[in-house]
């Protein structure tokens, strides 16, 4: 991890939580601040006002999980940019493999939504990742870049101010982690080419997710071009998700 680029780790809920879980578990990390990082929840839609509330006055952020790349009109059951920085959004995920996979996201519509989400003000955390059968093949750069490109041609001279997640699809839920070797290869990859792209690839923080865990953290955040984490079924958890946000400083 690079000292001139703070850390973030972001918690991803997915579609997991309930009121009383959620105000438990949050509680629990408001109090075990501060941390070497930033910190921030990536909740359920329905959970942003709540979350929103229990955290004021604290340092940690939240976020969304999607966002449209509409900013208003006929699009039932999309919620919109302006609404996630009403709700004092920092943060939205966009492009989650999870997306691409179930819902059908391609790049362009990743990077429309990301666009979205800079022009309110809310930082795009863009996910990026190849699938196991892609890896086998030797595929990896070839896909990641490609995915990347598109947000990059989209945002143009704003791409700076993304956030960049990197999540092999292969190691999402599955228990299976990339090697901090494996990851490093590819967050340099990324980097190289968000420095080609905005000349600022060197100040801009690229997260790895996949299967991180409480005794996988530190090793991972030690890669100088990992900065933080995308911290999904760890993130429920409250003493694994303490220990992985105090594992990067």
């Amino acid at each position: 991890m690079n000292p001139q680029r703070r850390p973030l780790v972001v918690g991803n809920w997915k579609m997991h939580g309930n009121r009383p879980a959620n105000t438990e578990l949050l509680a629990a990390v408001a109090a075990a601040r501060p941390f070497g990082a930033d910190v921030a929840v990536c909740v359920p839609f329905v959970y942003l006002t709540e979350t929103a509330a229990q955290l004021a006055g604290t340092d940690i952020r939240w976020g969304a999980q999607d966002v449209s790349a509409h900013a208003q009109g006929a699009y039932t059951g999309e919620v919109s940019a302006a609404m996630l920085a009403e709700c004092g959004c920092r943060y939205v995920l966009v492009g989650h493999s999870e997306r691409r996979q179930h819902h059908g996201e391609a790049d362009e519509l990743v990077a429309a939504k990301a666009q979205a989400a800079l022009g309110k003000g809310v930082t795009p955390i863009v996910c990026v990742g190849e699938t196991l059968e892609q890896r086998d093949a030797g595929q990896t750069e070839a896909v990641v870049k490609r995915q990347l490109a598109a947000v990059i041609r989209e945002l143009a001279h704003c791409a700076a101010e993304m956030v960049v997640a990197y999540e092999p699809v292969w190691a999402i839920g599955t228990g299976r982690t990339a090697t901090p070797e494996q990851a490093q290869a590819v967050h340099a990859v990324l980097r190289s080419q968000l420095q080609a792209a905005s000349g600022h690839g060197e100040r801009m923080r690229i997260l790895y997710g996949g299967s991180v865990k409480a005794d996988n953290a530190a090793a991972l955040f030690a890669q100088p071009d990992i900065d933080g984490g995308l911290i999904g079924g760890a993130s429920l958890k409250a003493a694994d998700f303490i220990t992985i946000c105090r594992a990067a400083r």
